[in-house]
């Protein structure tokens, strides 16, 4: 099968000749995996066995999209966003509205004139077959959009200090995610479209679900819905506890969810599957903390092959780390992985000679 194929038959919950993949590598470990593979960084997804591709049309471009050579370099983007590159990663340095009074906040507009530059993002992953499997990722939409622009202190206490604030910014945001969402489906051959609201953590969901179901829920609502009357798969991607809020994704329209991690309180696995498999479809659950980086090849493989068991059982499940893979992670412990979904390692260095 194609990785279109591939894919579109797992959300369907259809057979298939495996199940599909979408790994996210730290940059240190796409180092080291392309240095064993002896071909470059950025050709490592493609080789082992990446299904989708996809890129960020949202500010999540100027969070990863944008690449500095030395730690220290520094760029603003056009929510007016310092970012410092700190190790591999790029870092909030400014919030353009984290000690901005009540005025500066509700005058603030959300930088629709970018939209033309951050859709040319999509423009190298242009399918030049029906090969391909192709994503475009609108976030962070909402919350967690907020968080950057006002910092995540002034963004939680907005919500139950003002919140007249509050739904005005968060309205703006999705204003901005909806455009950019229907101009995505417009311009470009998608397969799905991909959003995403970090609101929980570890251990619970960081505002009440209730909260979450009167100021976030709605807007939310408005961005799914491009992709519901395009008739897209809608995925979604929410580190952390996010349980109590699952029926409501799915009720509008939610129907792939993304890291799933199964060491979060109330991310159990089978019961996900049991609960909400019939209408939602995962894709992550292959722990990052402990499992990838401290296991043994042997326990990563067995692992990976419970959750293909289980969150793959009947479909609905794409195959994939619940983070980037961390690059304290032992190589045969990724080829572990792959290998429990019948990818081998030797399938993989054939594709890197094509």
């Amino acid at each position: 099968m194609t990785s279109r194929e591939r894919v579109h038959a797992a959300l369907r919950r259809e057979p298939a000749d495996r199940i599909p993949v979408f790994m996210w590598f730290h940059p240190e470990t796409a180092v080291r995996l392309g240095a064993h593979l002896g071909i470059p960084p950025e050709s490592v997804a493609r080789a082992m066995g990446n299904d989708v591709r996809q890129t960020w049309v949202g500010n999540n471009a100027a969070m990863e999209g944008v690449v500095h050579e030395r730690d220290g370099e520094t760029h603003t983007d056009a929510w007016g966003i310092t970012w410092v590159k700190e190790g591999p990663f790029n870092q909030i340095l400014h919030s353009p509205l984290e000690e901005a009074d009540e005025e500066t906040c509700r005058a603030y507009a959300m930088p629709r004139q970018a939209i033309p530059s951050l859709l040319e993002n999509m423009s190298a992953l242009l399918r030049s077959s029906d090969d391909e499997f192709v994503g475009c990722d609108v976030s962070p939409c909402l919350f967690e959009l907020l968080c950057r622009l006002r910092g995540m202190e002034h963004a939680a206490e907005d919500l139950a200090a003002d919140p007249e604030t509050a739904d005005l910014l968060l309205g703006r945001a999705a204003e901005l995610a909806v455009e950019l969402s229907q101009k995505a489906c417009a311009q470009f051959p998608l397969d799905w479209l991909w959003t995403g609201d970090d609101v929980a953590g570890q251990e619970s969901m960081i505002m009440s679900p209730a909260v979450w179901r009167k100021r976030i829920k709605p807007h939310l609502a408005r961005i799914v819905e491009v992709g519901r009357k395009r008739g897209l798969p809608v995925a979604y991607h929410c580190c952390g506890a996010v349980r109590p809020i699952i029926p409501d994704l799915i009720e509008i329209g939610v129907t792939v969810l993304n890291p799933v991690q199964t060491t979060s309180r109330g991310m159990d696995p089978s019961e996900l599957k049991r609960e909400f498999g019939q209408h939602l479809s995962f894709m992550g659950g292959v722990d990052t903390v402990d499992l990838l980086p401290h296991g043994t090849a042997a326990e990563v493989c067995a692992a990976t092959r419970e959750l293909i068991e289980t969150l793959g059982a009947g479909g609905g499940y794409i195959l994939s780390a619940s983070h980037t893979v961390p690059p304290e992670t032992p190589l045969e412990n990724i080829f572990a992985m792959y290998s429990a979904a019948g990818i081998s390692e030797e399938e993989i260095r054939a594709r890197c000679s094509l």
